[in-house]
């Protein structure tokens, strides 16, 4: 099933190199996204967020709603293509400007990785631990970096093996959280978790809705092409939308709700929220083994299609390596910031300012990507989209402006109404009345309006002129 390592990149997937189905989708992204990362969003609403189980699940339901069919839209370029979405963006940023998107998706996917390695070697921690066997100091290094080299494997071996190992894994991984669901529902409190009398005003309601958005659909936008461009050209586009959407949509909304009402279970001081496993920790003690095995597994798999898609994105940047060496470096990186990262603050503190960090760019980006896609009718120059100088996508020096624009302006008001926990904006500060803590993170809604909006400008700019200019010219 795997073959050699892959050795294509970001160069288009010729017709005949085309394989699978629109249901294959399905079972990546539902493999993917069902692990104990997906479970930990809804552990921080309730932990974080002071939000009751109930309100838990309204952020849940509404953030996913809006989310993932973002994945879908950003997805249906992939078959009409044959390449990935950071390099289809050539077509509204240009090719340099895309190399700032790409550069950007690249860091983002780093951050999963690491976040991901991170969990692992907390549960290989753990395991070790119940065999009477303890890490520290120089073993829990070379622990990290044996974990991190494990990881690496599959991603080399490319797109062929990541379908076949998701479609196996989501079957196992939706037994064992069915094993866990019945576990953990009859101890759910929905009473607690709230810290106000009177419920999570609105301000808290917005920023946990937009951490729901950012962690799900709208993060693995800027993957989505990657995997669907090795589907046949003629695949048709409503079955793409539908399965890569409800792939990750199902997952996380019943993961989140589990992770949710863990939580309630798990809520008060004793509590450690250094230890991201401390909410599981509430299971019973037979389970203990194979659920850490289950986390360890499920986020090798997960850390498989970050890495494959960072390889992908780092070349988008510009950087003229085969995509397993840039699997390699990622590796290498990962495990740098996973040995610093554990000896520091709380995982769900990190883990919040981290993810809503990632909306300023993202927001402005998922905009500008769809509505050119909108504009263009789904209709790609694909040798203008494979070539890295001149073409019709060139614009000025690499660059399209209004693409530009729009996504530079879009990230500004994003950073102005935003709240990510260590950084709040001016707008977003004085709607609270200078009150940081219960300010709203409004940056998502900002940044998709605002990008769209000017993108959408200049379009009409530009058909105006054009109509000018062949009025003329049809009357001489």
């Amino acid at each position: 099933m795997a073959g050699p390592v892959e050795q294509r990149g970001i160069d288009l997937v010729p017709p005949e190199k085309r394989y699978g189905s629109p249901k294959d989708l399905f079972f990546l992204w539902a493999g993917t996204t069902t692990n104990i990362y997906t479970v930990s969003y809804g552990a921080l609403l309730v932990m974080l967020f002071g939000l009751s189980f109930m309100e838990a699940i309204i952020v849940i339901v509404i953030g996913n709603v809006l989310a993932f069919p973002i994945l879908s839209l950003a997805s249906l370029q992939g078959p009409t293509t044959g390449t990935t979405t950071m390099t289809i963006t050539r077509a509204s940023l240009g090719p340099n400007g895309a190399r700032l998107s790409g550069g950007f998706a690249w860091l983002m996917l780093i951050g999963f990785e690491a976040g991901g390695l991170i969990l692992i070697f907390y549960a290989a921690q753990s395991l070790l631990g119940l065999a009477d066997i303890p890490v520290g100091g120089v073993s829990q290094i070379l622990l990290i970096a044996l974990l991190g080299l494990v990881q690496m494997l599959m991603p080399l071996f490319g797109h062929r093996l990541l379908m076949f190992a998701q479609k196996y894994a989501t079957a196992l991984f939706a037994v064992a959280f069915l094993v866990l669901a019945v576990l953990i529902v009859p101890q759910i409190q929905p009473g607690s978790g709230g810290q106000a009398e009177d419920g999570a005003g609105w301000a808290v309601m917005a920023s946990a809705i937009g951490l729901v958005i950012v962690s799900g659909g709208l993060s693995w936008a800027p993957s989505g092409a990657n995997f669907s461009r090795y589907l046949p050209t003629n695949t048709p586009g409503k079955r793409v939308a539908f399965w890569a959407g409800l792939g990750g949509f199902l997952p996380y909304v019943l993961l989140q709700t589990l992770g949710a009402g863990m939580a309630t279970v798990a809520v008060g001081p004793e509590v450690d929220l250094t230890n991201p496993l401390a909410v599981p920790a509430v299971l019973p003690g037979a389970f203990a083994v194979p659920f850490l095995i289950l986390v360890m597994v499920g986020l090798m798999v997960q850390n498989s299609t970050n890495l494959y898609s960072s390889g992908l994105n780092l070349q988008t940047v510009g950087i003229s390596a085969p995509r397993w060496a840039i699997v390699v470096i990622d590796t290498i990186i990962c495990v740098l910031i996973a040995i610093f990262a554990v000896t520091q603050s709380t995982f769900y503190e990190l883990l919040q300012a981290f993810v809503a960090s990632m909306s300023i760019w993202l927001a402005p980006w998922a905009a500008i990507y769809i509505v050119d896609w909108l504009l263009r009718r789904g209709k790609y120059d694909l040798a203008g989209l494979a070539s890295e100088r001149g073409g019709p996508y060139w614009g000025v020096a690499g660059v399209r402006i209004p693409g530009m624009t729009a996504f530079l302006g879009g990230m500004v008001v994003a950073a102005l109404f935003a709240n990510t926990g260590s950084f709040t904006g001016p707008i977003t500060l004085a709607i609270a009345g200078g009150d940081a803590v219960n300010a709203p993170d409004l940056g998502i809604p900002a940044g998709l309006i605002t990008a769209g909006i000017i993108y959408i400008l200049f379009a009409l700019a530009q058909r105006r002129a054009k109509t000018e200019t062949l009025v003329p010219a049809i009357q001489n």
